[in-house]
């Protein structure tokens, strides 16, 4: 018994001697590592860098928020100034085409010289001296040499199939071109939002970085003292310096993704490219703002899209009654006015005149044109056809969209609500797990995870967040409710 406790003793005891020897030996190689891998006399201290969004000028520098940059594009985006000039050109062409309602006043006039003149027989009655006292017709000129007739005429349209069609399309016109114009400011609200969410969404990725980068530069510091006192050895300061080497990098890139992105903005609003400007949010607006009412119907008659295609439909439907009744006679009144001057003396061409006048109407009826008239009442009933088809194909496509968007919007509010818990829990956690790296408790690995856990959270949650608001605005354009 004594023997075998003996044993036990004299294998601890080898136990701990070859312990204390692997200690001996691993420390001697991480003061030969040290010589290896010589550490910077200074760690760049991150956390006083400056990484500039987008720098301002003295005079241009200003900052806009989401209601001013659309109302700037309201104002000085140049598809939807060319669509409110199309709308006046419109309103011209009406009053152009309605124009023949009103009395047409025509002036002509005729100046001749003849060089030849044509004899006429003329009988003047005059004896030519016989017994019988017969006369005989003696030659004469009847024309002067110079005329100038001039008139003045007056017509005014009573009846014309023409112009009882431009007087019922006109206002359809301009209702058309008016809802162009609509289309234009409901593409400008939704592009320009989302455009102005893309700048937000790259600048809040931008300040995520910067806390990384600065977190890192105090962890690389730590870990650059604990390499130096002897704490760990080489790998957690090289990791640590790696580390911080791809958050540079990515803040780097995100910052260079800005700049397109502004350039994007800028022209959705027609703002000067050479000028700058920050974009700026209440972000307790903007979380107020990315609930909707999801149990909203569905009705077509919102879409910009639906209401011109009605339009479409009234237009053909006139065109369609121009055709069927352009049978009717054109009627018109007219009244014409005119003086006659002749003289063989051009200098007193003037001195006398002959007036001479007209009142009148006149009637065009069309009796036969080849058929032309049916064909095209075939025709136009047939494009109306094609309108109907549109009109059901549009019907399905909203109808996509709208079940689209609203599934989109469903499971992005899912994703953010999920995210913003997950950034909670991740900054609890790389909170522990750095307070246990200190106590040398973890190793730097775990520290790592936990720092990449919370990047990764909080970028997720950036980019859940301005995908649910660019899923709303799909949503409230899916159903008609853009305001602008």
């Amino acid at each position: 018994m004594k023997n075998m406790f003996f044993s036990m003793h004299l294998v601890r005891t080898c136990f701990f001697a070859a312990a204390m020897l692997c200690l001996i030996s691993l420390n001697t190689s991480a003061q030969i590592n040290k010589k290896q891998f010589p550490a910077p006399d200074q760690v760049p201290d991150t956390g006083k860098v400056g990484f500039p969004v987008m720098p301002l000028t003295a005079d241009t520098g200003q900052s806009l928020t989401l209601r001013q940059c659309i109302d700037y594009a309201l104002i000085h985006q140049p598809a939807l100034n060319q669509s409110l000039i199309n709308t006046d050109i419109a309103h011209t062409t009406n009053a152009i085409n309605l124009a023949a309602w009103l009395p047409q006043v025509n002036a002509s006039g005729n100046l001749i010289h003849y060089i030849q003149q044509p004899n006429n027989n003329i009988s003047t009655n005059t004896a030519n001296g016989s017994a019988t006292g017969s006369t005989t017709g003696t030659p004469i000129r009847s024309n002067y040499v110079n005329t100038f007739i001039p008139e003045l005429s007056v017509s005014q349209a009573i009846v014309s199939p023409g112009l009882l069609y431009a007087a019922k399309s006109a206002p359809l016109l301009v209702k058309q071109a008016k809802q162009v114009t609509d289309s234009t400011k409901i593409y400008l609200v939704t592009s320009v939002s989302k455009a102005f969410y893309n700048v937000l969404l790259t600048l809040q990725q931008i300040n995520v970085l910067k806390e990384d980068t600065t977190r890192l530069g105090k962890s690389l510091r730590d870990a650059y003292h604990q390499y130096k006192g002897g704490i760990a050895d080489e790998t957690d300061y090289l990791q640590a310096t790696i580390t911080l080497s791809n958050s540079k990098t990515q803040l780097k890139q995100a910052k260079e993704n800005l700049v397109p992105q502004y350039a994007a903005l800028k022209q959705l609003i027609g703002y000067e490219p050479e000028k700058q400007f920050n974009v700026s949010i209440d972000t307790v607006q903007m979380m107020n703002d990315i609930r909707i009412d999801t149990g909203e119907r569905l009705q077509y008659e919102n879409r910009i899209e639906y209401q011109q295609i009605q339009t479409r439909k009234d237009l053909q439907a006139q065109l369609t009654k121009y055709y069927k009744y352009a049978f009717l006679p054109t009627v018109s009144g007219f009244f014409n006015y005119g003086l006659q001057f002749a003289n063989n003396h051009f200098s007193d061409l003037l001195s006398g005149s002959n007036p001479s006048s007209s009142v009148g109407l006149s009637l065009s009826i069309p009796i036969f044109t080849g058929f032309a008239r049916t064909h095209s009442i075939h025709k136009s009933r047939l494009q109306e056809q094609l309108i109907n088809w549109d009109e059901k194909d549009l019907k399905l496509g909203i109808y996509k969209q709208y079940t689209t968007s609203l599934a989109s919007y469903k499971s992005n509010l899912y994703s953010f609500q999920e995210q913003q818990k997950n950034v909670g829990m991740a900054k609890r956690v790389y909170f522990v797990v750095n307070l246990q790296y200190k106590q040398g408790v973890v190793a730097y690995l775990n520290v790592i995870t936990a720092e990449s856990n919370l990047i990764t959270a909080e970028i997720n949650y950036t980019n859940s967040l301005f995908q649910l608001l660019s899923s709303k605005i799909d949503l409230q354009k899916a159903i008609g409710n853009v305001t602008y």
